[in-house]
């Protein structure tokens, strides 16, 4: 069987387990940590705190640092309506490949499963880490990452395989995701002296934020995102209960796109130090910000190995994208990281999502140029 119809039959099998990121992943992971143990690697399987997902993680190759990983989420999102046919079942059908994840990410895990041993033959260290809850935060990579900063391994290089069409793609913004909850004191509306107006607290907030997001355009007016510069949106804002009443809760929904881990930091502090002066301004009001997710930006770096190895195999000239990956979380372990995988991001989330043959070839031919590499 050839490496391409081998990878499509375990992406078949990959594709019926439905690891939606509110479901769990261990069949899965348990199928994987079989076939990659019978190929000869050390599987570690960690389950989350309650047990019925789990990330894995499996090495080839000598116990010393350095190497490579290849970094791949296992859950996918739901299938939603308007498909052709069952998306947990695979179709192959005119040179694509249906299913819900095959092309984000499942067909680039499947790759690496087939040709890790391949890779491994060069005797370097690799490294394959399958995550789960991506799709909800990177939660999976983040509890993985904090394993390997204190137990190892420690890889020099990371190939995060979303669908880029194998383009080497450098840079990602961050996506940081919060609400921010403000009590004060309701209040018949007639005295406004004896309450604290929640929503007026919350008004405050967004003009500040609106203030920071000025801030970060001046200080980045240019560059290669779109764009350059940082962003902050306020996604939505809910206060009171009627227009005669002080308002007692009041809370904003609010993310930010940083370029830079310095930037994030920035807003973090100026935050900080608003909701400490209003407090201080209204003694009673509350103010406290709950995160739902702190995705790293992949910062483009002048040095970065990975990058230049890929693009010395294959050609081509690096790229940045807008959507968040695990990648700035292996960066942030002292990786070279880049995104280059199978398949149109344009072809993920959506009814009857698929990956091109030609893509999964063209990913696997990737795989044979780095087991062959000098």
């Amino acid at each position: 069987m050839s490496a391409l119809e081998e990878t499509i039959a375990l992406l078949a099998e990959m594709t019926a387990h439905p690891t939606v990121s509110d479901r769990g992943n261990r069949d899965l992971v348990d199928l994987l940590a079989v076939r990659l143990r019978a190929d000869g690697a050390r599987v570690r399987v960690l389950p989350d705190q309650g047990g019925d997902k789990a990330n894995l993680l499996a090495s080839f190759g000598p116990e010393t640092g350095g190497g490579l990983l290849l970094s791949g989420h296992l859950d996918v999102v739901p299938p939603g309506a308007g498909w052709s046919s069952d998306p947990f079942r695979l179709r192959r059908a005119g040179g694509r490949l249906f299913g819900r994840g095959s092309c984000d990410m499942k067909g680039f895990v499947a790759a690496c499963v087939t040709m890790a041993p391949t890779l491994a033959a060069r005797g370097d260290p690799v490294h394959l880490a399958l995550t789960h809850d991506e799709e909800v935060g990177c939660l999976g990579a983040q509890a993985l990452a904090a394993v390997m900063a204190a137990q190892g391994p420690r890889p020099a290089m990371a190939i995060i395989g979303e669908p880029t069409r194998m383009r080497v793609i450098e840079g990602h913004k961050g996506c940081f995701e919060y609400t921010t909850r403000f009590t004060g004191r309701d209040g018949h509306g007639s005295a406004p002296e004896r309450g604290i107006n929640a929503a007026q607290a919350a008004a405050r907030f967004a003009l500040r934020l609106d203030a920071l997001a000025a801030q970060l355009r001046d200080m980045r007016p240019e560059g290669p995102f779109a764009p350059p510069w940082a962003t902050i949106s306020v996604g939505r804002m809910v206060a009171g209960v009627a227009r005669n009443v002080i308002a007692g809760q009041a809370e904003v929904e609010w993310e930010m796109r940083p370029v830079t881990e310095a930037e994030a930091l920035h807003v973090k502090h100026a935050l900080a130090d608003h909701a400490e002066a209003e407090m201080a301004a209204h003694p009673g009001l509350v103010i406290e910000t709950e995160c739902f997710g702190e995705v790293a930006g992949l910062e483009p770096r002048e040095a970065n190995a990975a990058r230049d190895l890929l693009l010395g195999l294959m050609g081509g000239v690096p790229g940045l994208v807008s959507f968040g990956t695990e990648a700035g979380i292996w960066q942030s372990l002292g990786m070279d990281a880049v995104l280059c995988g199978p398949g149109d991001i344009a072809q993920a989330h959506r009814p009857d999502e698929y990956l091109e043959e030609s893509q999964l070839a063209a990913c696997l031919d990737m795989f044979e140029a780095l087991a062959a590499r000098p």
